[in-house]
């Protein structure tokens, strides 16, 4: 080999990750912009994520049922929409269909500090739980944006009021004020939770290892339409 080739060689192989690491580098790196979006984005957050959307969580939904919970305003609605799309008829004690290891208990019997104490003690797997998905990252991050006691229970209404934490990140405020565009605010949706589409009808995450959005996004934008029909 000449000393062209063989510093070529070098080059490329400081440059590309490890084998076992090539996976997640590549979905961190694609990550990068929405992590920048997210307004807790942080290290811990982003390096978090890629272990749990390398798995797929609930099927493509064939027959929608949706069934509202919590009221019947529009916020409550588009969250038992995303509750559809997410955690299925399990609700607010789901738990991702990959966890091989599931919590001890139901999760709303579960306080928030047993919850990430099941997360710390089941390394490898998903962890995504709850009517909204919550992943490790983001869970912890909300918890302490919402001043809550790991000893609170991760009840329905806890769960309710961590995701309306995240609906204000997607800018549901300049939405219902007419600041923000329907498509905009659903693609800002799909970019937090996995089974809502973007506007391409994917899943913000498709391809990685079997993701998709569950809804169509003809469906999604119904809904979206009959809950907000004057933004």
């Amino acid at each position: 080999m000449n000393r062209r080739a063989l510093l070529l060689g070098l080059l490329a192989s400081t440059a590309r990750p490890a084998f076992g690491q090539s996976a997640r580098y590549e979905l961190e790196n694609s990550l990068t912009e929405r992590a920048k979006w997210r307004s807790f984005g942080n290290k811990d957050w982003i390096t978090g994520d890629p272990i749990e959307r390398a798995r797929s969580g609930r099927a493509r939904i064939t027959t929608y049922e949706l069934t509202h919970v919590g009221g019947n305003s529009p916020v409550a609605r588009l969250k038992s929409l995303i509750a559809l799309a997410e955690a299925g008829p399990k609700g607010y004690d789901a738990v991702h269909v990959g966890a091989s290891v599931k919590p001890p208990k139901r999760p709303t019997q579960m306080s928030l500090g047993q919850i990430l104490a099941w997360i710390k003690r089941t390394p490898g797997q998903p962890h995504a739980i709850g009517r909204y998905q919550f992943i490790p990252s983001t869970l912890r991050v909300l918890i302490a944006r919402a001043g809550l006691s790991t000893k609170a229970r991760f009840s329905p209404e806890v769960q309710d009021q961590l995701a309306d934490l995240l609906l204000a990140d997607a800018g549901l405020a300049k939405f219902q004020a007419g600041r923000m565009s329907r498509k905009r605010f659903m693609n800002n949706l799909a970019r937090i939770w996995a089974g809502l589409p973007t506007s391409s009808g994917k899943s913000y995450y498709d391809g990685y290892a079997g993701n998709r959005a569950t809804l169509t996004r003809a469906y999604f934008d119904a809904r979206m339409r009959e809950f907000f029909p004057k933004a």
